[in-house]
């Protein structure tokens, strides 16, 4: 599995335990962020229909349907960011 954190692949025997955090920078392992059904365009950012409502996606939780990404997470971008950085080029651009 990889750390959504920090992208550090990480080799464990089944699946980590709540409390396990990455060796590299410490962020827990059992979270919905390194799970396979994290989707943040899903309903409560979760494919999995059962599984319950958490808040906080990066927190170590007890869910039962937890299982850990094959792939490392993609990271997301600051859509706001880039839209402004462009726009701020765009006048830039045209005022010179």
């Amino acid at each position: 599995m990889f750390c959504y954190s920090c992208q550090f692949e990480i080799t464990l025997d089944g699946k980590p335990k709540r409390g396990e955090a990455c060796p590299k920078c410490a962020a827990y392992l059992h979270c919905c962020r390194n799970c396979r059904f994290y989707d943040v365009n899903a309903h409560h950012e979760c494919r999995e229909p059962q599984a319950d409502f958490v808040q906080n996606k990066e927190m170590g939780n007890f869910c039962d349907y937890f299982e850990p990404a094959k792939t490392a997470p993609v990271k997301t971008s600051n859509r706001a960011a880039e839209a402004r950085k462009k726009l701020e080029g765009l006048f830039k651009s045209s005022s010179s």
